[in-house]
């Protein structure tokens, strides 16, 4: 029986480990054979290149989150990137505007890690205030209006970048692997990787490592902010236009992939790669409900309660690892057999 329970709970643990996995599976099994058309490759390649906006934002999300931050700046910091982005362009060029685009979210991050670490503010309540800054900012530049380029090079532009090279695969979406898998490759195979995760495991532990936690938090907030300007910067040049209000609804989809890939809220744990799963198993439920005739709010819906469902179960496994911490699980086998080694001591 004990060792069925053992067996049990390791599957389950599996599971649980690559939960994203499954879900990501289960996604595309279920919606071709539940929405019409989802299996289409025009479909699939529509599913892929809407998952390129959030992957890109999430992979300094990510970052930022490992070290056991929060940054609620990463929608109007994309807003901001399109926007510098597509209104610069006939001063700078695309490579200017894009430059400074890309500066910009990357000073918006700095900012947002000297907060955090130098005046010592919750980086919730730094980055909510910062938020507000920004989209006070984005609508004095385009005064609440969309802002656009409509030359013949910057549609060209827009077609390359949207049009598919091989089936599913666009230029953008290139682009976004290529992001996604040199940030893994980063945080699994170098030092400076590696220390990230430290840092938001136990900063202490860092510190007496000879890692200066202050400097890889005000990094990972420096990330954040120059992807989320990248997304941004992209999908502006992909659309030939920008939006003041293009990244309100970022945050929430960003934190539930994060989340529901397995990045812990507390630190030290998590995975780029899994964060752009899920964006890609999310943006792949919502198109099949989409073909489905869902209405938008039962969409909501779901993806808040698959949010609550996972944050439930890592406070739950949370709480059950601080009880069992320290406890010896064969502690009463151990007992029974020292117990006739005792009585034999005892009676000589």
């Amino acid at each position: 029986m004990t060792m069925r329970k053992e067996r049990i709970t390791s599957l389950l643990a599996a599971l649980d480990r690559n939960r994203i996995y499954v879900l990501l599976a289960l996604v595309f099994a279920i919606m071709p054979l539940a929405a019409h058309g989802f299996g289409t490759v025009n479909n699939l390649t529509t599913v892929l290149k809407s998952s390129c906006l959030n992957a890109t934002v999430a992979i300094g999300f990510t970052l930022v989150l490992i070290c056991g931050e929060l940054d609620l700046t990463i929608g109007a910091t994309l807003t901001l990137g399109a926007m510098l982005t597509i209104g610069l362009q006939p001063h700078l060029g695309r490579p200017g505007s894009f430059l400074v685009a890309v500066a910009a979210g990357a000073l918006v991050g700095l900012c947002n890690g000297l907060i955090v670490t130098k005046a010592r503010v919750n980086s919730f309540i730094a980055t909510l205030g910062s938020m507000t800054i920004l989209q006070g900012i984005i609508y004095i530049y385009s005064h609440g209006a969309s802002v656009s380029v409509t030359g013949p090079a910057d549609f060209r532009l827009a077609d390359f970048l949207e049009k598919p090279f091989v089936p599913l695969l666009t230029p953008r979406v290139l682009i976004t692997v290529a992001l996604v898998a040199f940030a893994q490759g980063f945080l699994t195979w170098t030092r400076t990787g590696r220390n990230f995760f430290l840092v938001g495991g136990n900063r202490e532990t860092a510190w007496f490592s000879g890692v200066n936690p202050a400097r890889y938090v005000v990094g990972a907030f420096v990330v954040s902010g120059a992807s989320a300007a990248v997304g941004g910067a992209l999908f502006g040049l992909s659309m030939c236009s920008a939006t003041s209000n293009l990244g309100a609804g970022c945050l929430m989809d960003v934190i539930a992939a994060t989340i529901v890939g397995g990045t812990a809220m507390t630190g030290g744990k998590g995975s780029v790669l899994r964060s752009a799963l899920a964006v890609l198993t999310f943006t792949a439920m919502f198109n099949g409900f989409n073909g489905m005739g869902f209405p938008s709010e039962l969409k909501i819906l779901i993806a808040g309660l698959v949010l609550a469902l996972v944050v439930i179960h890592e406070a739950a496994a949370a709480r059950r690892h601080e009880r069992a911490r320290g406890r010896r699980p064969m502690l009463m086998e151990e007992l029974r057999r020292k117990a006739p080694l005792q009585k034999k001591e005892s009676r000589t």
